[in-house]
């Protein structure tokens, strides 16, 4: 398997995988504990838009960072930050100075880590098997994700919010050790034209970000609801979803670095748009809602990797992965806060979630036509700096 021989992406997916360890767990569990705090919905995603619009003021100060420390630092950095949001999370409870000191911390992680690690990825990992290597990091993923949400629903009943997320913090910490063993990523002092060049990237991002709105941030709260506000339930709602996307994790990648991308787009964004119908059809019943959570690993295991293979790639043939990567991340800040505000605004108007669900509809609708232009077209690749 050639896609394995790249020891310093083996490296990079071990990291991700015991990061994304924690992120199915406390993670998980994010909008719900705010929404168990005492916040209505619409506080809850009007406190994760305020987040991302705290991402995009931040963004800009990586370059200066990226230029004079190269990524692998930031990634690290990144990962230590994002961890510490999570004890700050467990004495969130409703609106007061806990819920603002969150709000700046996991921007200020978010913005590192995430910038960083994409333009770190794409640096990295090799074009030609760019769309296994994205399937065995979300495989990975789903597969540990499957005892994190159960124990950790099950330390929030049991054991309390400050035990819970401190696991949670301790194993995002942890998460950066096999970083120690990769590569630093020099960051060009000048790289004309690289904003220019991102631009293709931001409006994935932008569409990208707006589905996310409906179909992560609303329906973890729908569901959340719909579970009668359980941790226990919602744990293993989650757990269920990671079974059935490690089952299905590799499927889509062999077939985009078989050249097939354009097919993948079709079928990766079909899928995505079913379930996110199917769960705004499911919110208020257990049983249903628990199915379509479950449907929602299926539509990583195939628009993850169709998503990522195309931005990886694009930033990579780009002057500068970090500028690309700081503009398209942009991008990703705009569409999810400018959705979840959208959302907060329909929800205080009196219409259900499942409308907010629904309104996720048009990033779908937007990512499908990019990305078949981003398939559409193949550029040759360009060599990357590394020390």
């Amino acid at each position: 398997m050639a896609f394995f021989r790249n020891s310093t992406v083996n490296l990079l997916n071990l990291h991700y995988g015991v990061h994304a360890l924690a992120l199915s767990g406390g993670g998980a569990f994010f909008a719900a504990f705010l929404l168990k705090a005492g916040m209505p919905a619409h506080g809850v995603l009007a406190a994760m838009a305020a987040i991302l619009m705290g991402r995009f003021v931040i963004r800009p100060a990586i370059l200066p960072l990226g230029r004079r420390f190269g990524l692998k630092p930031l990634v690290i950095a990144g990962t230590i930050v994002t961890a510490l949001q999570y004890p700050i999370l467990a004495e969130v409870q409703g609106v007061g100075w806990p819920l603002f000191l969150l709000c700046a911390v996991s921007s200020v992680g978010d913005t590192f880590y995430w910038t960083a690690y994409h333009a770190y990825f794409a640096s990295l990992g090799d074009a030609e098997h760019r769309g296994h290597q994205i399937s065995v990091r979300e495989a990975a993923s789903a597969l540990v994700g499957i005892a994190a949400p159960l124990l950790t629903g099950w330390a929030l009943v049991t054991l309390g919010p400050r035990v819970a997320f401190g696991a949670t913090c301790v194993v995002l910490m942890l998460s950066a050790a096999p970083l120690l063993w990769t590569p630093n990523v020099r960051v060009a002092q000048e790289a004309p034209q690289a904003f220019k060049a991102a631009v293709p990237g931001m409006l994935l991002f932008l569409a990208d970000g707006w589905t996310a709105m409906g179909y992560v941030f609303v329906w973890q709260i729908a569901l959340f609801v719909s579970l009668k506000e359980s941790f226990t339930a919602f744990g293993g709602a989650m757990a269920l979803a990671a079974v059935v996307g490690a089952v299905s994790g590799m499927a889509l990648g062999r077939f985009i670095d078989a050249g097939h991308g354009r097919r993948a787009v079709w079928l990766a964004c079909g899928v995505m748009a079913a379930t996110i119908l199917a769960r705004a059809w499911a919110y208020g019943h257990p049983a249903t809602a628990i199915l379509a959570n479950a449907a929602g690993a299926v539509v990583v295991a195939l628009y993850t990797p169709t998503m990522m293979t195309a931005v990886y790639n694009l930033a990579k043939r780009s002057p500068c992965a970090l500028r690309f990567h700081i503009a398209a991340e942009g991008g990703w800040d705009v569409g999810g806060a400018t959705g979840c505000l959208v959302a907060a605004g329909l929800i205080w108007a009196g219409l259900p979630l499942s409308a907010a669900i629904a309104a996720s509809l048009l990033g779908t609708t937007s990512a499908f036509l990019l990305l078949r232009r981003a398939y559409g077209a193949r550029q040759p690749g360009s060599a990357v700096q590394i020390t």
